[in-house]
């Protein structure tokens, strides 16, 4: 069983080579467009979400900012399908990869932090030192804004990957005591079972957050840069 615990986190290759590409560009086609003047109610309810998180994600950004809404609505959508379909049976989930959230995080980071010194240039140097320091505790406190600043992308893609990876660690355990306990004790088992489930709720739940958490602190970095 320790052997197989980790073989979900493992990235699928076909003929030795690796499919990640195409499960990344999959979640891509699981929203349709349409060209039609009325929109059917799937689409009409795809609008409608995008619209409330986009008011509400980019509600407090000004008119720099607000062109960063098509990439963070984008990427809200692609973790959060990619969670999702991470919870189907055999299936394959890319943000428990940390080198995958890290090339998510650090060019989102990047963009934000670079955007800010080429803006307010001023705003952004002042915040490795806050106004009324002493003098001796410059040198530390610059030191130290700048090791927290850096550590954002980071922060970002391992939040991201422990959350996605536990969970996922937890339904393999629970289901695997589920299925020993059934040789064992009929009602432990089906104790069990409903732990497993309402589990597997609280995962489809915790796929949706991890996306909008991940999605609101880089607007936050954006916010805080424009």
């Amino acid at each position: 069983m320790n052997e197989n615990l980790f073989t979900s986190f493992i990235t699928p290759m076909i003929l030795g080579l690796p499919l990640v590409t195409l499960i990344v560009l999959f979640p891509s086609l699981l929203f349709p467009t349409s060209s039609r003047l009325v929109s059917n109610r799937l689409i009409s309810l795809q609008r409608w979400m995008l619209q409330l998180v986009s008011k509400q994600m980019m509600g407090i950004h000004n008119t720099k900012g607000q062109t960063w809404t098509l990439m963070l609505m984008s990427l809200i959508l692609f973790i959060g399908t990619t969670n999702l379909l991470g919870l189907l049976p055999h299936s394959f989930t890319p943000t428990t990869q940390l080198s995958m959230n890290l090339g998510m995080a650090i060019p989102l980071w990047a963009g934000a932090v670079v955007t800010g010194f080429r803006n307010k240039t001023k705003a952004s140097l002042a915040h490795f030192l806050p106004q009324g320091t002493p003098t001796p505790l410059i040198p530390m406190l610059v030191i130290i804004e700048t090791i927290s600043l850096f550590i954002q992308p980071v922060a970002l893609a391992v939040r991201l990957t422990a959350n996605i990876t536990a969970g996922h660690l937890l339904i393999h355990l629970i289901g695997g005591a589920t299925l020993a306990l059934m040789s064992i004790s009929t009602t432990t088992a089906l104790i069990t079972f409903m732990i497993l489930i309402l589990l597997t709720i609280l995962e489809f739940a915790v796929a949706m957050i991890q996306a909008y958490v991940f999605t609101l602190l880089v607007s936050l970095y954006l916010h805080d840069n424009t």
